[in-house]
């Protein structure tokens, strides 16, 4: 095949997904549905206590089960590498840190033996008391080393600034604890041989993952190979390694080279594959008389696990989102006996933007000012973290668009103004932001094969964002080549590096290190007809500019909210979202995105919430049944639109990434248009029938 003379260009089309049909049809193996000879099947053994330890475990009641091979406990486990990660350090002592934590694990040639079998074990435990219990003014309240930048920034004199102040809001703002539900669980198929480890994972790194896995395993790289060509989501929970990855691999270490499937259960997933810390955000802002923010402050206090720290940046994006001189942000960690905190979709940016839009909205009403014009008064000239220029800015035209789109004029100013019978109705709006984050190292792999199409190598993981779609489409345009011409393959460690599908960073690194490596085939091989075999790799270079400039995108979300009068139910029958993100790849596919994020936005806002019972030291609603996520029925209109954002600066592709904005803002939105509907102003998540009813 030769180069088309009249070439449509590929990105900015919207083609159909390339793995759609297949994942349509069934024909598409995930993880778990990978063909392997006589796999044995694990199933872990959990503490049924949040702290101490085993004293004594009791497995001759499972290994009398039919089928039951072996019964992994720390008696008898493989060893492992330790001191470097707790969480994955999994049966190598008889320690509780956590209620659900692993503390064994039955192989059986069945799962439903494996999962019987495991019920049939029985554990002495000694007990010690346990603190599960988030609260702003524990006394042991810590500052966390890292929080992505400093924990802690100050400039100015806030407490002064907010003294002086013309207008101010001073208010405890709270996000609850929130779990990633992918619908594919988290499983893993794990195979020894002669040459080393082989994992058939849900993973949303196939790179990354082997790293942790050969550090707890003390193995050479080379000796392990992760595949994961189809994700059924993530959401950041399968961002990284999780003890149920370990688990699977010694028990197929133990079964000497038999491979061994495990898939978490539902209710597993709540405390073995990470969750949204709960957040406690005291947020205050001072303003003049026209309405410019003078003060600015973010004290944030979240949970961590004894076990293994994790910090969320959740005061990050109210350093960048509006002007003000005196500015402070906080971050203060309790260790508590819980599971190990993790990513969730926009960790930092979605829980960190909800107490402060929250508050732009109460400053612009005692401002007396519109919730808009109050952030269109406070847009900055540059960073006002860093001090750079931005690549580019438009929240202001996301927010003006987006006003003129919803109908925003028709608004009236003061709240709880518009009834139609017993429902109570408002609008709401919040901005949105999220940072353009570069991962260094990724790389590229393009070949010419004797097909005539050119196949394109990228150890990238689509985990149903569409990124194996979108990739062909930049290497197409970058080899200058129709589409039907590139077939990509991705998910695989024998294919060149790729960084983690995480941060809304996959178009930017991995379609960097495309457009890198067809520039170099070229330079190679040619503008018009290489020949079968011809081979390019390379990496994708880094970028001056992010030393430049502050990289952003930037969006406005805005809802209607009708409130019951007579029981206080809550619905949203419309949101809209506008977004400034950079060139859209895939307009079908981005959609899809704003709108997901969306949907996950007021889902967080109307119902999500992990219920921890204290006495037990768990989350006692850990399922589909009781921990409730948005549906269909909740989200009868949502609408996402996106302005022609050029950035010459952030990458090869002018990306900025959508995976997450979407989430960013929405429930402070829902929040904004309940109170404005009702008069009754909710500063915690989840926005719930009690909060109207009790005011």
């Amino acid at each position: 095949m030769t180069r088309s003379i009249e070439r449509v260009a590929a990105v900015g089309t919207a083609p159909e997904r390339v793995d759609g049909r297949a994942k349509v049809a069934g024909k598409a193996p995930y993880a778990y549905e990978h063909p392997v000879e006589r796999p044995a099947y694990a199933h872990p053994i959990q503490a049924t206590i949040a702290a101490g330890r085993v004293r004594g475990i009791d497995t001759a009641r499972a290994l009398a089960v039919d089928g039951v091979h072996t019964v992994l406990t720390p008696d008898n486990a493989p060893p492992l590498r330790r001191g470097q990660d707790a969480e994955l350090e999994i049966l190598q002592a008889p320690d509780v840190a956590f209620r659900g934590q692993i503390i064994g694990c039955v192989v059986a040639d069945t799962p439903e033996a494996a999962r019987h079998a495991a019920d049939l074990v029985a554990v002495d435990y000694e007990r010690r008391d346990h603190d599960v219990t988030l609260a702003s003014d524990r006394p042991d309240l810590y500052r966390p080393g890292e929080v992505s930048h400093e924990a802690d920034t100050e400039d100015g004199d806030v407490d002064a600034a907010l003294a002086g102040a013309a207008a101010r809001v001073e208010a405890e703002y709270r996000t609850a604890r929130n779990h990633n539900n992918p619908l594919e669980p988290h499983t893993t198929v794990a195979v020894w041989d002669a040459d080393g480890l082989t994992l058939y994972d849900s993973t949303q790194g196939v790179h990354s993952l082997r790293s942790a896995v050969a550090e707890v395993f003390d193995l050479d790289e080379s000796r392990i190979r992760v595949l994961a060509p189809y994700v059924g989501g993530g959401f950041g929970s399968k961002g990284t390694a999780h003890a149920h990855v370990v688990l699977a691999a010694l028990a197929a270490k133990r079964m000497s080279g038999r491979p061994v499937k495990l898939a978490l259960t539902r209710q597993q997933t709540f405390t073995l594959a990470g969750y949204r810390t709960p957040t406690v955000q005291r947020v205050a802002l001072g303003a003049d008389t026209d309405g410019r923010i003078d003060a600015l402050a973010v004290d944030v206090v979240e949970q961590t696990s004894r076990v293994k720290a994790f910090a969320e940046q959740t005061a990050l994006p109210s350093r960048t989102m509006y002007a003000a001189p005196h500015r402070r942000t906080t971050h203060r960690m309790a260790a508590l006996d819980v599971p190990v905190t993790s990513w969730m979709r926009a960790p930092g940016v979605c829980p960190g933007m909800f107490g402060p839009e929250v508050a732009m909205d109460e400053l612009a009403e005692r401002c007396g000012l519109d919730p808009i014009e109050l952030r269109l008064r406070n847009e900055p000239d540059r960073d006002p973290e860093t001090g750079k220029p931005y690549s580019t800015r438009n929240l202001a035209e996301c927010l003006r668009g987006g006003a003129r789109r919803f109908g925003w004029d028709a608004r009236p100013a003061a709240p709880r103004q518009t009834r139609q019978g017993e429902w109570w109705i408002g609008t709401g709006v919040a901005s949105s932001t999220y940072p353009v984050h570069h991962a260094p190292g990724s790389a590229a792999r393009i070949e010419r094969r004797a097909d005539g199409r050119y196949h394109v190598g990228v150890g990238a993981v689509d985990i149903g964002t569409g990124a194996w779609t979108v990739l062909g489409q930049i290497a197409a345009d970058a080899l200058g080549v129709d589409r039907e011409d590139v077939v990509v393959t991705v998910g695989d460690t024998a294919l060149p590096f790729a960084s983690v599908a995480g941060g809304s960073s996959g178009t930017t690194n991995w379609g960097s290190a495309i457009v890198a490596a067809a520039h170099g085939f070229r330079a190679r091989f040619g503008d018009d007809d290489p020949p079968a075999g011809s081979e390019h790799t390379e990496s994708a270079p880094e970028n001056p500019d992010t030393e430049r400039f502050a990289m952003h995108a930037f969006g406005a979300q805005f809802a209607e909210v009708h409130v019951s009068a007579d029981t206080g139910e809550i619905r949203v029958p419309r949101l809209l979202g506008v977004f400034a993100a950079g060139r859209i790849v895939n307009p079908r596919l981005a959609r899809s995105q704003f709108l997901g994020g969306m949907t996950m936005g007021l889902s967080m806002a109307l119902h999500e919430e992990g219920v921890m019972d204290e006495r037990l030291g768990m989350v006692v609603n850990h399922d589909l049944a009781e921990y409730h996520v948005a549906t269909n029925a909740d989200v009868p209109s949502v609408e996402a639109e996106w302005i022609d954002e050029h950035d010459p600066h952030v990458n090869p592709m002018g990306t900025k990434g959508i995976g997450e904005i979407g989430i960013v803002g929405t429930a402070a939105a829902v929040a904004n248009a309940a109170y404005h509907a009702t008069g009754v102003r909710v500063r915690e998540l989840p926005v719930t029938a009690d909060r109207f009813l009790t005011a």
